[in-house]
């Protein structure tokens, strides 16, 4: 257990209400010295005081008296895998109360409160209204703001200034996800070179495997990175049709390289879909639906697994530490049935109005949407 702080909490507690000590003691019940001696630690309320005076301050026992509750790293996962889940199979309403009840009781654990925040931005769209949609996607930006101004985990911090410019940029206010991101995204700075020299120093120290393996995941993460970027490079120039098709050209040997579609499915779909999206925008029919096969395949191939999960492969050989050492582990953000049920309204993009009534279209929609296995037409 932590360390308790319950005489400062009075304190700060009770100046917050700007009452006296005197005040205070009539309040619950006791004297003035009484409430003084608890102040100075001398002597700590009567245990039946305890839920008075909590509900007296508007907090709870455990707030009043210091207690902060912390989850392991495998306790942190098996709730986000739980509450992932129930969104698919609960009413939404329950599930929020659900988890704003561990976010009051875990209200310390920043960790575990960063991962609540990222399962609201898995999720908030499940809501009915958008007035509900934006409420919860305000109410996870407070719990960065908290994380933020209250952890001393410097890797749990840069995580939240990124979701909390996500969470920004979905409520339509770019101007604070720049405020946000710029600091760290500078190019210039000597912070982006980390990386290259922690593998330098566990080189010099004699540390081959550890120099090795944590070069090998900086290698994954560019790779992934480099994907990404490509995605964002289609979205904005896709009026562009000579850029976006050599960027398809190149992206698609380095997905075909790496083996990417086993490797990573998830965002080798991401690129497929944002590549139909491109071909449908410019009137190229024919590779609209080549690339939404493609998007069909890595679906088919990422819903019909054992298991939705992060893994190497025969090359990236020694990724199974690292990914262990991640917040959710292997793990998917999301549940398999919530990703079905999503696809249908991806595939409703205004893109591909034009394809609507085709044939080859709807089956596509049909064999994506309701959980056949991809045949190859």
């Amino acid at each position: 257990m932590n360390k308790l702080n319950l005489p400062e909490n009075i304190i700060r507690l009770r100046h917050e209400k700007k009452l006296t000590q005197e005040e205070l003691a009539d309040f619950i019940g006791v004297t003035k010295a009484s409430v003084s001696k608890w102040e100075k630690g001398i002597n700590t309320p009567d245990l039946m005081l305890l839920p008075q005076l909590a509900a007296y301050f508007d907090v709870t026992v455990d707030e009043l008296i210091g207690y902060e509750a912390r989850l392991s790293g495998e306790q942190i996962r098996r709730q986000y895998a739980e509450l992932s889940k129930e969104f698919a199979i609960l009413p939404f309403a329950d599930v929020l109360e659900k988890i704003r009840v561990l976010a009051h009781k875990y209200y310390a654990c920043y960790p575990f409160l960063l991962q609540l925040g990222i399962l609201y931005w898995n999720h908030y769209m499940l809501a009915e209204t958008e007035e509900e949609r934006r409420s919860l996607l305000l109410e996870a930006v407070e719990w960065c703001n908290r994380i933020l101004e209250n952890c001393s985990d410097v890797g749990v911090c840069s995580d939240a200034v990124v979701l909390k410019a996500a969470l920004h940029l979905r409520l339509g206010k770019a101007a604070e996800a720049i405020e946000a991101l710029e600091p760290s995204a500078d190019s210039g700075r000597l912070a982006g070179q980390h990386g290259i020299l922690l593998v330098q120093a566990y080189q010099s120290s004699g540390d081959t495997e550890k120099a090795r393996s944590y070069a090998q995941v900086r290698q994954y993460l560019d790779l992934l990175a480099l994907i990404s970027d490509a995605i964002l490079a289609l979205s904005l120039n896709e009026k562009d049709m000579d850029q976006c098709e050599e960027t398809v050209r190149r992206i698609t040997g380095i997905i075909e390289l790496y083996h990417l579609e086993a490797l990573h499915p998830n965002l080798a779909a991401q690129f497929h879909f944002q590549s139909a999206i491109v071909y449908a925008v410019n009137g190229r029919e024919e590779e609209t639906l080549a690339a939404l096969h493609d998007f069909e395949r890595c679906v088919d191939r990422l819903l019909n697994a054992k298991q939705i999960k992060l893994h190497g492969d025969e090359y990236f050989d020694r990724l199974e530490a690292w990914i262990e050492c991640l917040p959710l582990g292997s793990m998917e953000p999301r549940d398999r049935s919530f990703i079905r049920q999503n696809l249908r309204g991806a595939l409703a993009h205004p893109a591909f109005d034009r394809f609507r009534e085709q044939e080859e279209f709807q089956r596509l929609v049909n064999r994506v949407t309701g959980g056949s296995s991809y045949v190859k037409d």
